[in-house]
């Protein structure tokens, strides 16, 4: 495979523009500030990226690389059981006091 191939769908980005090959992909990602690109999810984005392109990769991978680099999901949120409030028992019903 190579660097001209095409994704399966187009990737939009959040300007408006899209990304149609590896090429675009990879352009962009060079473009990216230096600090942006060593974060994991680009990192992992353009591992998938190569792998695609010189390595013969899924491009579905490569697809899906950039997707979660440019819309990460947020940071999970724990919830401890232990923290809920306390309300059961707490306060009895008029008719039973």
């Amino acid at each position: 495979m190579s660097w001209s191939a095409k994704f399966p769908e187009p990737i939009a980005l959040p300007d408006g523009g899209k990304l149609t090959t590896l090429q675009d992909a990879g352009s962009y990602i060079t473009q990216l500030p230096k600090k942006t690109q060593t974060t994991q999810a680009w990192q992992n984005a353009t591992h998938v990226l190569i792998q695609a392109a010189d390595h013969g990769g899924p491009i579905e991978f490569a697809r899906l690389g950039m997707m979660q680099a440019l819309f990460p999901k947020g940071e999970p949120v724990y919830h401890s059981v232990k923290k809920d409030p306390v309300w059961r028992n707490r306060t009895k019903l008029v008719r039973d006091r």
